[in-house]
């Protein structure tokens, strides 16, 4: 099982970094080596950083907890949403709105006024307005919609967060971290692991490397979702502490970097 997901890996170039200036020393001990100026992954540290995210994820679904998949950037938004709805989960694809979990009531407000226009443009209601006045409501739920559709089935708070490219989606982090929400990632080398609670080093630039990250994650879910509460672990929404990367790797990494 794990020689398939390896492969399946490596087809799918999650090993790729970024180009070697670019880099975070901290993400040093996730390094393999570097070609052609560009980091490689230690797929190794990948596939053991993918296996805990995936028991974590398993065990959190098992006991009933909501999981938000977060990716807003061009290549990762598809797969986000995608196979956040086909494990059942919310999910931000389009923009990262300020407040989203730590002014989570005016969110809920929100999907509320977009339930309305959906029901005004259902029904007649929305012929007894101007044609001006129905081109502003259109574009005020065209808005809502793409910014807000993703978290209908959110609730509450969610227990735990999945970012790609926790660069990138930094206050995305910043909120989940000031309520004590668990953060997994899929992080590449251009990004500080030590803030998030569960790392998967891998290229979060690649669609095909976050559509394999994404899909495995969500079957995870799926999988969580179909035991019995009593099957779950009883400490199911406590994250395990990162695992300190095989020390071998580690030593290749900082070889590596020393070369230039």
């Amino acid at each position: 099982m794990a020689n398939e997901i390896v492969k399946e890996m490596i087809e799918a170039g999650v090993h790729f970094g970024h180009r070697t200036s670019l880099w975070n020393p901290k993400m040093a001990p996730y390094i393999f080596g570097k070609k052609n100026q560009i980091h490689i992954l230690d797929i190794r540290e990948t596939l053991r950083g993918l296996l805990r995210a995936k028991k974590y994820l398993s065990q959190v679904a098992a006991g009933g907890s909501l999981i938000l998949f977060v990716g807003t950037k061009r290549q990762a938004g598809e797969a986000v949403e995608e196979q956040s709805l086909r494990c059942g989960m919310p999910f931000v694809s389009e923009r990262w709105l300020g407040g989203t979990l730590t002014n989570f009531r005016t969110i809920r407000s929100r999907l509320g006024r977009l339930e309305e226009l959906e029901a005004l443009r259902a029904g007649d209601g929305i012929n007894d307005y101007s044609k001006k006045m129905q081109s502003s409501l259109n574009r005020e739920y065209r808005k809502m919609y793409r910014n807000l559709n993703g978290l209908r089935t959110m609730n509450r708070l969610p227990e735990v967060m999945f970012i790609v490219d926790p660069g990138k989606e930094r206050n995305a982090v910043r909120e989940a971290k000031r309520l004590g929400i668990t953060t997994v990632a899929l992080i590449d080398t251009d990004s500080d692991p030590s803030q998030i609670d569960l790392p998967i080093p891998g290229n979060d630039d690649g669609i095909r490397s976050v559509e394999m990250i994404m899909r495995e994650l969500a079957d995870a879910v799926i999988a969580g979702k179909g035991q019995t509460q009593t099957e779950a672990a009883p400490n199911a929404q406590a994250a395990p502490e990162a695992a300190a990367p095989a020390e071998q790797p580690a030593e290749e990494a900082a070889a590596a970097s020393s070369e230039g």
